[in-house]
C-alpha cells in the first residue's frame, strides 16, 4: 500500500514539475514575442519623416519598432479590420478631418505634453494627439512651367496644363482630402456647396489622371512627369532643400492649414510603450526637430516657427465649419470620384 502511495506522489510531483517547466517556457516566449516586436506602427508619412525619429526613439528606449507603411485611407481600413484582434499600436499619420471620423478605433489618451500645445491644436477629443502643423499647397516644376504663372487654383486650370497636374484620390490620402476641402472653401468663396463647380473643371484638366497616393504627387511633379502637384507643404520644402527645381505656391485664394496626428489603437497590443512613443513624438526635442531639419511646423507653442518656410501671418489662411466637414466626409469624396468619372468616362 505504502509502495503504491509512493508511485501515486512521485508522479504527481512529476506533474507539477513538467507543468511548472511549461508555464516558465511559455512566459519566456511571450517574454520573447514582446521583446522581438515592442512597437508597431502604421504610417503614411514620407520614409525621410520615418527614419531620423524612429531611430532617436529606438536609441533611447531600447525598443523594437516595426512599421507598415500605406497611405492614410488604407492604414485606417487595416486597423477597422483588425480591431478584434489589433496588431497596430499606433497610427502616426492622417489629418484631423480625415481621422475624427474613425475616432472609434482610438484609444482615450492625452499627452504628457499638452499643456505646451498650441489653443487651436489641443486633443479635446481625448484620442487625437496633434502632431505637425500641415499647410496644403501647390508645388511647381520649375523647369517645366515656362512662361505659365501660377499663384492659386484658378491657374491651374489652364488648357497648357491639361493631363499635367498630378493629384491623388482623396479616399487614399488625406492630404488629397485636405485639398479637397480647400478647394471647395476656396473655390466656393467660403460656401463648399459652391465649389463644386471648379471641381468639375478641375476633373477635366486632370485628363483621366488620379495618382494612388501623395508620394506619386511630389515624386511625378519632381521627376518632371507633371508641372503641377496639389500637395502638403513640407514634402516640397525637402525637394527644395535638396536642390529640386520645385516651387512652392500658397493659393491666393486661401490655405488650409490643419495638424495631423498620432493616435494610440484602441486595444494596442503595447499600450505602454505606445504612449511613451506619443509622448516622445510631441516632446520639445523632437518638435524641434521637425521644424529645424525636417521642414514641418510644430504644434508646441516653445517652438519656432522653420525659419525657410514662408510664415503663416503671410498666408491667407481659410476657416472652415469643422463640424460640417466632419459629417460630410464620406459624401464630398464620394461626389468626387463620381464627379471624376463621369468627366473621364471615354
Amino acid at each position: 500500500m505504502k509502495h503504491k502511495i509512493g508511485h501515486v506522489f512521485i508522479f504527481f510531483l512529476a506533474v507539477v514539475i513538467l507543468c511548472f517547466y511549461g508555464w516558465q517556457n511559455h512566459k519566456n516566449i511571450q517574454h520573447n514575442i514582446n521583446k522581438s516586436e515592442d512597437l508597431v506602427i502604421y504610417s503614411a508619412h514620407p520614409i525621410e519623416l520615418l527614419k531620423p525619429l524612429l531611430k532617436e526613439f529606438e536609441s533611447m528606449t531600447g525598443l523594437q519598432i516595426k512599421v507598415v507603411t500605406g497611405g492614410t485611407g488604407e492604414m485606417i481600413d487595416k486597423i477597422e479590420s483588425e480591431k478584434d484582434n489589433p496588431v497596430a499600436d499606433i497610427l502616426w499619420s492622417g489629418s484631423l478631418s480625415t481621422l475624427k471620423p474613425q475616432m472609434y478605433l482610438f484609444e482615450n489618451y492625452i499627452s504628457k505634453n499638452e499643456d505646451y500645445v498650441y489653443k487651436d491644436f489641443k486633443n479635446n477629443e481625448g484620442m487625437l494627439t496633434r502632431f505637425s502643423d500641415i499647410p496644403s499647397i501647390l508645388m511647381i516644376n520649375t523647369d517645366l512651367i515656362g512662361d505659365i504663372e501660377i499663384n492659386g487654383y484658378e491657374d491651374v486650370l489652364n488648357p497648357l496644363l491639361k493631363g499635367k497636374i498630378a493629384y491623388c484620390n482623396p479616399l487614399v490620402s488625406s492630404s488629397a482630402y485636405e485639398h479637397l476641402i480647400n478647394m471647395l472653401y476656396a473655390m466656393g468663396n467660403g460656401n463648399p456647396e459652391n465649389g463644386w463647380d471648379y471641381i468639375k473643371q478641375l476633373c477635366y484638366y486632370l485628363d483621366g489622371n488620379l495618382l494612388k497616393s501623395s508620394t506619386e504627387v511630389y515624386q511625378g511633379v519632381a521627376n518632371g512627369d507633371y508641372v503641377v502637384g496639389l500637395i502638403f507643404e513640407d514634402a516640397a520644402a525637402a525637394l527644395v532643400e535638396d536642390g529640386a527645381h520645385i516651387k512652392i505656391v500658397y493659393m491666393e485664394e486661401g490655405v488650409l492649414s490643419t495638424p495631423d496626428c498620432i493616435s494610440i489603437v484602441k486595444n494596442a497590443p503595447h499600450k505602454e510603450n505606445a504612449a511613451l512613443f506619443v509622448d516622445f513624438a510631441t516632446g520639445y526635442e523632437v518638435q524641434t526637430m521637425l521644424t529645424t531639419k525636417l521642414n514641418r511646423r510644430s504644434v508646441r507653442v516653445d517652438v519656432e516657427p522653420p525659419k525657410n518656410l514662408k510664415s503663416k501671418e503671410e498666408m491667407k489662411i481659410l476657416h472652415i465649419d469643422d463640424e460640417k466637414i466632419y459629417n460630410m466626409k464620406r459624401e464630398w469624396i464620394q461626389k468626387f470620384i463620381d464627379i471624376f468619372t463621369s468627366t473621364n468616362q471615354d
